[in-house]
């Protein structure tokens, strides 16, 4: 059932984005979301990696994570991330939901 956010992240900077850290982890919980990873010199095996943050968040699913992401008060701090870096994240599903 579990549902993963996944972030590539490079921050341009880092004051606007501590405004969104400071309340982001606060936000995840209320919505069951648990940290993973959050990796500011991930090691590149293959390929190229553009970015230089590299984030996982697990929900228990994926109304979990929809219910996390358009919520009032997390629209209300993404603010500060999109200022303060460019970024991909994608909703990746668990083994447990791939056939689903």
């Amino acid at each position: 059932m579990s549902v993963y956010f996944i972030a590539q992240i490079t921050i341009k900077d880092t004051k606007e984005y501590q405004r969104y850290l400071d309340k982001s982890g606060a936000i995840f919980k209320r919505y069951n979301g648990t940290y993973l990873v959050v990796d500011d010199a991930p090691e590149i095996l293959e390929g190229t990696w553009d970015f230089t943050r590299t984030v996982v968040i697990k929900f228990i699913s994926g109304e979990d994570l929809k219910a996390w992401y358009y919520s009032k008060e997390y629209q209300e701090i993404l603010k500060y991330r999109l200022n303060a870096s460019s970024s991909n994240t994608i909703l990746a599903k668990g083994l447990d939901q791939a056939n689903s």
